[in-house]
């Protein structure tokens, strides 16, 4: 779990880094070498490559709202420090908690709730509300949280009907398809380094994806969840490194209260319903985590 969130950090720096690439094609070049990747671990795995068709419905909601998450974060990443990016992509369980309530009928433990609140807060302090265009970038960020709750929900909807590799694959197949024409209408040819750091965002991206795929499945989720937030020091400490980068006092307050929100959250969760619990952080769909971390 801690390679994977190494990784990720990693791949919001290159997204960074990438400031003249156009956001699409960032985008893009982060869900090609994952395709590659899940291709081939579904075809070892000998399951499905697009899913069952009575699945497509879900599938296909997942892999849009996957698409509309990461184009987000992209986008926030380029507009915010790196760690304040990344900390927002940490509400997405208190988005989850609220779509599972309304489309699955899944009622979390008050703990549970007031836990997410406490993280949701900490949400505001880093976007830090007012009345003009500068709050656009950290709203945007929020937004891929709330994108990434609904991708996660419809994930836990497909959890006992699709294998995780033929969930991630269909993704990135979706991204790919669907962006690739604006690619076309624009077109932005790589030039010298460019080159690395798309390559640097797909190939971070898909380890990643499978460091945390082996991390909830050869051990527990209680075990391994909590070392997802070390995605958040790890931006941090690559901000600072390259580009200088220190989230001012509130935002600092606002990872704080994610942080323990989300940990207090999990941690309340297993307590007061194992099975929930269990359904929400250590089922199928923790192995299709969009790089939002």
């Amino acid at each position: 779990m801690l390679l994977s969130a190494a990784s990720f950090a990693a791949m919001g720096g290159f997204v960074k880094a990438a400031a003249d690439v156009p956001l699409v094609e960032k985008v893009v070049a982060r869900n090609v070498v994952t395709l590659v990747v899940a291709g081939a671990l579904v075809l070892f795995g000998r399951h499905s490559l697009l899913g069952r068709l009575r699945n497509q419905p879900l599938l296909v909601l997942r892999s849009l709202l996957g698409v509309a998450g990461v184009t987000c974060y992209f986008y926030a990443i380029n507009h915010l420090i790196l760690a304040d990016a990344a900390m927002l992509t940490k509400l997405s369980p208190f988005f989850v908690a609220i779509f599972a309530l309304g489309f699955l009928g899944e009622r979390p433990p008050r703990a549970v709730m007031v836990a997410m609140s406490v993280a949701f807060v900490g949400g505001l302090f880093i976007v830090k509300p007012r009345f003009d265009l500068s709050v656009l970038p950290a709203l945007i960020g929020l937004c891929s949280s709330l994108f990434a709750g609904g991708a996660y929900t419809a994930l836990r909807a497909l959890r006992t009907r699709e294998a995780a590799e033929t969930i991630v694959f269909h993704f990135s197949l979706v991204t790919v398809v669907l962006l690739s024409p604006l690619l076309a209408i624009d077109p932005h040819l790589p030039r010298g380094g460019e080159w690395g750091e798309l390559l640097g965002i797909g190939v971070f991206a898909a380890i990643g994806q499978i460091g945390l795929t082996l991390a909830y499945r050869y051990a527990p989720a209680a075990q391994v969840s909590i070392y997802s937030y070390t995605t958040i020091l790890f931006s941090a400490l690559l901000g600072f490194a390259v580009w200088a980068e220190v989230p001012d006092l509130p935002s600092l307050i606002g990872g704080v209260l994610i942080v323990a929100g989300g940990i207090g959250g999990y941690l309340a969760d297993r307590s007061a319903r194992p099975r929930f619990g269990r359904e929400a952080h250590g089922g199928r769909h923790e192995n299709d985590r969009p790089a939002s971390g």
